[in-house]
């Protein structure tokens, strides 16, 4: 390998080693910084010289088939290495900046696993999101920041129809996050094509059960889905908003009919991924730590049956109030018990 190939390869091995998340090519103005994002921290790690920082960039550029020669405007591209044995997805992305290119690489385990048991922190909110997907048609929407857990909840809830229920799954992504032989997946090929709008479509003539979506994000998308789900299909996909209310907002904002959406909608979920508290460390559960992956569970927040169309009914003017678990109570909950930080109340409770 030359240098450069080399640098790259130990600054991802490394970062997989310290369980990151992402890996941060930050430029100043006399140097560019690398830093790994571990669990909700950017840990700085090293100082590399402009010039090789450039070079190393542009290597990933062309690993990932992206346009090394564009510079002006971002880009995205994705390509799959091996650690020790275990396959790794990343998903590069980069922005120009002032001083020269950012790259931000996402790291995507291939062939880790998860566990209902380990994703949520409450038993009884398991059941719940494995009932959903034993619906014949309906559209499910996820919702929740980045690094809150939604493509592993997904994937979670896929491998478990595939396996299970024994359904015909196919995914559309853009890219494919993680590969996985139990299901079709389509990836999103703009220049091919292949847009999350004419994919599905194409998708709908090919006999799914369940369809996923990576994201809705833009009103095309949305109404394709939820004709989708009205038409015999169970949908899947994600959505950006602050809570389960705020996934309905959006939809409405898209343009979605009100009457669609009351047909529609099986459920929508909101979740964060919390710290538990972990008896071996004394704040943040170390990423060396044997408990590191243990430390930490998803809180969700299900609007579904009763409350999902009394909150339908609030968005249309009634003087209705729609009564769940927020993520507010389920994070009280939590803390209450001895099980989640007090800390977590600050970072994700956005209103009282």
């Amino acid at each position: 390998m030359t240098p450069i190939e080399e640098k790259a390869v130990t600054i991802i091995q490394k970062a997989f080693s310290q369980n990151a998340t992402d890996i941060h090519i930050i430029p100043k103005s006399n140097y560019v910084l690398i830093s790994f994002r571990v669990t909700n921290q950017l840990l700085p790690i090293q100082q590399v010289p402009i010039e090789e920082a450039d070079r190393l960039i542009t290597y990933l550029k062309y690993r990932a088939e992206m346009d090394i020669g564009e510079r002006r405007r971002p880009q995205n591209g994705s390509f799959e290495v091996d650690i020790k044995g275990t396959k790794v997805g990343l998903r590069l992305s980069t922005l120009p900046s002032y001083f020269m290119e950012s790259l931000v690489i996402r790291l995507l385990p291939q062939d880790s696993s998860h566990s209902f048991s380990r994703l949520s922190l409450f038993p009884k909110t398991t059941k719940i999101l494995l009932s959903m997907v034993e619906k014949a048609q309906g559209l499910i929407i996820l919702t929740g920041p980045t690094g809150s857990g939604k493509t592993t909840t997904l994937y979670s809830l896929l491998e478990h129809s595939t396996k299970y229920l024994n359904r015909n799954v196919i995914t559309l992504e853009d890219p494919i996050e993680k590969s996985n032989e139990d299901f079709l997946q389509i990836q999103v090929n703009e220049k091919a094509g292949i847009t999350y709008s004419t994919g599905l479509k194409a998708i709908l003539r090919h006999d799914p059960d369940i369809i996923m979506v990576g994201e809705i994000r833009d009103a095309e998308t949305a109404k394709i889905a939820i004709r989708a789900a009205l038409t015999g299909h169970l949908v899947l996909s994600t959505m950006h908003a602050k809570n389960a209310k705020g996934g309905l907002y959006r939809l409405i904002e898209f343009g979605c009919n009100w009457h669609d959406l009351e047909q529609a909608i099986v459920a929508i979920t909101a979740q964060r991924l919390v710290h538990l508290v972990c008896p071996y460390c004394k704040d943040y559960c170390h990423p060396l730590c044997p408990r590191f992956f243990k430390s930490r569970a998803v809180v969700y927040e299900i609007l579904m049956k009763k409350a999902l169309k009394e909150a339908l009914l609030e968005m249309k003017g009634y003087s209705m109030k729609a009564a769940y678990p927020t993520l507010r109570k389920q994070i009280l909950k939590g803390i209450t018990l001895g099980f989640i930080k007090d800390k977590e109340y600050d970072r994700w409770v956005y209103d009282s």
